[in-house]
C-alpha cells in the first residue's frame, strides 16, 4: 500500500522487514578483473545498460551497525579530495551522524577512516551521495535535503522536495526508509522518490548541485515499493527486482529523453543476499553497492550511443 508505514519509528528492527536472510561465508578481498576495465573502457560515452558484471568485494562492516550503509567516491572531487577518496556512513541506528573518510583504498579496506565528520543534521537511510565537493543526504524524518561542504564541515544549502514521500511512506521493497534517494550520473544531480500524488510510482527530479532547486522532473509508471533500488545511468533510471535473491535483475528502465519505460532482464547478482544501496559512479563507471555489511562493486557495460 502506499499510504504511511505500519514500522514502528521507536525501533532500528524496520530495516529488517519480513526477509529471512541466508547467512553466507564473507568472501576474500578481490582485485578488479582486466575483464570489468576492458568493460569500463568499451563503453565510453553514454549508452543504454546492457551488462552488469559479478561484484567486487572492497570493503566489509565488523559490527551490526554496517549491516547497511552507503559507500561513495567524488566522481568530480574538489582538492584536497581525490578520486581515490573514499566515504562511508553506516546507517543502522535512529541518530546517524558519522561520515567517515578514507583517503585511499587501503585505508578503506582495512576499515580505518583518515578522519570522521560528524554531521550537523542525523542522516536517513542510505540515499546519500557525494558530488563535487559536497555530500548530499535526506535530513531524518522530513523531505529536506542538505548539502554538507566536506571542506568547510558545514551544511551550505538545504530544501524540501514538495510533496516527497518520508519515514516510510514510499521506499523501496526493502524498506529501510528508503523513501528519499539521491543519484548521480554523466548529467549531474537527480532525486528518486514518491508523492501521493504519483500514487506510490517512482518520480524522477534533477536537481541544481548548488542550491538544490528542482530544475525538471518525471513521473514515472514504475511503482517504488515494487522494486528493491534505482540507480541513474546517461539520464536513464534503472531498477533491480530483489534485495535477497541471489540471481536477480535490472528489471525496468525509464528514458528522461523519451518518456518512455521498458522492461528488461540485465542479470544482477545479490551475492550477500542483503542489498540495501545502489548508485552509480561515473568517472568509475562501475556501480556501487552495499549488501549485508559488504561494499561491493559492479563493472557495467554500456551499449554505444
Amino acid at each position: 500500500p502506499a499510504t504511511a508505514s505500519r514500522w514502528d519509528p521507536q525501533t532500528v528492527d524496520y530495516q529488517e522487514l519480513k526477509s529471512a536472510r541466508m547467512e553466507v561465508p564473507a568472501s576474500r578481498l578481490l582485485q578488479e578483473t582486466a575483464h570489468g576495465r576492458a568493460g569500463a573502457e568499451d563503453s565510453a560515452g553514454c549508452g543504454e545498460l546492457v551488462w552488469v558484471g559479478e561484484p567486487v568485494v572492497f570493503g566489509q562492516a565488523d559490527s551490526i551497525a554496517g549491516k547497511y550503509g552507503v559507500w561513495m567516491k567524488d566522481p568530480e572531487p574538489v582538492p584536497p579530495f581525490t578520486r581515490a577518496t573514499t566515504w562511508r556512513v553506516d546507517t543502522v541506528g535512529t541518530e546517524v551522524r558519522q561520515l567517515f573518510q578514507y583517503d585511499n583504498a587501503e585505508q578503506f579496506s582495512k576499515g580505518y577512516p583518515a578522519k570522521v565528520h560528524i554531521l550537523p543534521q542525523a542522516l536517513e537511510s542510505t540515499g546519500a551521495v557525494v558530488y563535487r565537493g559536497g555530500l548530499y543526504f535526506q535530513q531524518r524524518r522530513s523531505r529536506l535535503l542538505a548539502k554538507y561542504d566536506l571542506r568547510g564541515e558545514a551544511i551550505v544549502a538545504e530544501k524540501e522536495i514538495p510533496g516527497a514521500g518520508y519515514h516510510g511512506q514510499y521506499p523501496y521493497s526493502w524498506g529501510g526508509y528508503t523513501d528519499i534517494d539521491l543519484a548521480v550520473d554523466e548529467t549531474g544531480l537527480w532525486v528518486i522518490y514518491s508523492t501521493e500524488k504519483a500514487k506510490g510510482a517512482i518520480v524522477l527530479s534533477k536537481l541544481d548541485p548548488e542550491t538544490l532547486e528542482i530544475q525538471r522532473t518525471w513521473e514515472t509508471n514504475i511503482r517504488k515499493q515494487s522494486v528493491a533500488n534505482a540507480f541513474v545511468i546517461c539520464g536513464i533510471l534503472y531498477t533491480i527486482s530483489s534485495y535477497t535473491v541471489p540471481n536477480a535483475t535490472v528489471n525496468f528502465s525509464y528514458n528522461t529523453a523519451t518518456g518512455t519505460s521498458r522492461p528488461l532482464s540485465i542479470p544482477f547478482q545479490n551475492r550477500y543476499q542483503y542489498l540495501s544501496m545502489v548508485d552509480y559512479n561515473p568517472a568509475e563507471r562501475q556501480l556501487f553497492a552495499w549488501d549485508s555489511f559488504h561494499m561491493v562493486a559492479y563493472p557495467v557495460r554500456l551499449a554505444r550511443a
